[in-house]
C-alpha cells in the first residue's frame, strides 16, 4: 500500500494533489482545515489549524497512530497576504506566515524523527518569492526562504528520507487571485509580469509536481528547485 501525507487541502493544489495521488492508487492521509466534501470517506483526515503550532503533534499522533511508514510527505499548506512594501508590513503579520510557512512543518518534521516514523520523500512547496526578493512580497519570501533552509538542515538528520523544496510554477489559485492579480503593477512591477506569465490550473500543477516525483530524487536532499527547472 502506498501512502501519502499531505497539509493544506481545502483547496488549490493541495486538494488537485489528494486526488492526483487517490487516483494514482495512494492511501491519503491530510491535515488541514477543510476537509472538501468530495473527498469524504476515501481519505484519512484530521482538521487541524496548522497556525496552532502547540496542537499540530496531538493531531498528527491523531492522523498517524496506526501508520507504519509514509511513502510521500507533501507540505503543501501555506499563507500569502496583500502583497505591501515591507515597511508598511507588520511584523505580526510576517509572524503569521513565519508560524505557517515554516514552523509548521518543522513540527511536522519533528514528529516523524521522534515518533520513529520512515518517510521516503519530502517535498516541501516553496516559491520562486523565496529567491526572486521583488517588491511587496514582505513575509511571504522571508518564510518561504526559510522554509528552504529548514528543509536543507533537516535534510542533514533526516539521512534515510529525500528532502527537497520546490517551486511549482505561477498556479492560478485564489490566494494568486485575491492578493496578487489585484494589486497594484505600477509599484509591484512582478505583478505585471506575472500577469503575463503562463499558469496551470491546480490540476496541471498537481499533475506536473507528481509526474516530476522521481526526478526530484535526482537533486542531493535538502536542495531548492523550480519545477520548470527540472527536465
Amino acid at each position: 500500500m502506498k501512502t501519502a501525507f499531505i497539509t493544506g487541502i481545502g483547496s488549490g493544489l493541495g486538494k488537485a494533489l489528494v486526488k492526483v495521488f487517490l487516483d494514482n492508487g495512494y492511501t491519503v492521509f491530510a491535515l488541514s482545515r477543510h476537509l472538501p466534501a468530495e473527498f469524504e470517506g476515501k481519505i484519512k483526515f484530521v482538521q487541524a489549524d496548522l497556525m496552532a503550532l502547540e496542537s499540530i503533534h496531538l493531531k498528527m499522533s491523531q492522523l498517524l497512530n496506526q501508520t507504519k511508514n509514509i511513502d510521500i510527505a507533501v507540505l503543501n499548506a501555506g499563507m500569502l497576504t496583500p502583497l505591501k512594501d515591507i515597511s508598511q508590513t507588520p511584523v505580526y503579520e510576517m509572524e503569521d506566515m513565519m508560524r505557517l510557512n515554516v514552523w509548521a512543518n518543522k513540527v511536522i518534521l519533528d514528529y516523524f524523527i521522534h515518533k520513529n516514523l520512515p518517510v521516503k520523500q519530502v517535498v516541501a512547496i516553496s516559491s520562486g518569492a523565496s529567491v526572486n526578493g521583488n517588491r511587496g512580497w514582505h513575509g511571504y519570501s522571508i518564510s518561504k526562504a526559510g522554509l528552504n533552509m529548514l528543509i536543507k538542515l533537516y535534510a542533514r538528520e533526516m539521512e534515510d528520507t529525500h528532502l527537497i523544496s520546490v517551486a511549482p510554477g505561477l498556479i492560478m489559485t485564489p490566494m494568486l487571485e485575491q492578493f496578487v492579480l489585484s494589486a497594484d503593477e505600477k509599484q509591484f512591477p512582478s505583478v505585471g509580469r506575472i500577469k503575463k506569465a503562463p499558469k496551470m490550473t491546480p490540476e496541471e500543477a498537481a499533475e506536473k509536481l507528481f509526474s516530476l516525483l522521481p526526478k526530484m530524487k535526482e537533486f542531493e536532499s535538502g536542495s531548492y528547485v523550480d519545477v520548470r527547472n527540472i527536465t
